[in-house]
């Protein structure tokens, strides 16, 4: 089983900045990529989340569309965990943003989901 614990976002003013971590733990087989997929409001079902970030262990990362140029994930193998700084915020990108980490048997684990609403 592994477990993902996500921290960070809330409320941000348009233009500002915010980091998000997830960390893992439990059975983990590796090496995984981690990342992030967000849900916006209105979007009820899993498969309309929408890729934020994802890093895999050998440094590679790929964005969305919507964040490139604006979004840097990082990650801290050591620790088995991921970052996501999120930078010139746009009301857009209100959503609540989960943690995938997928091992590599391809099972997919999710987080729980942090809310980031940006208004001013």
């Amino acid at each position: 089983q592994v477990q993902l614990v996500e921290s960070g976002g809330g409320l941000v003013q348009p233009g500002g900045s915010t980091p998000l971590s997830c960390e893992a733990s439990g059975n983990i087989l590796g090496p995984y990529s981690m990342g992030w997929y967000r849900q916006a409001p209105g979007n009820e079902r899993e498969y309309e989340r929408e890729l934020v970030a994802v890093a895999w262990s050998n440094g590679r990362t790929n964005y969305g569309d919507s964040v490139k140029g604006r979004f840097t994930i990082t990650r801290e193998n050591s620790k088995n965990m991921a970052f996501l700084q999120m930078n010139n915020l746009k009301p857009e990108d209100t959503a609540v943003y989960y943690c995938l980490l997928t091992g590599q048997d391809d099972r997919d684990h999710w987080g729980q989901g942090t809310q980031v609403t940006v208004s001013s």
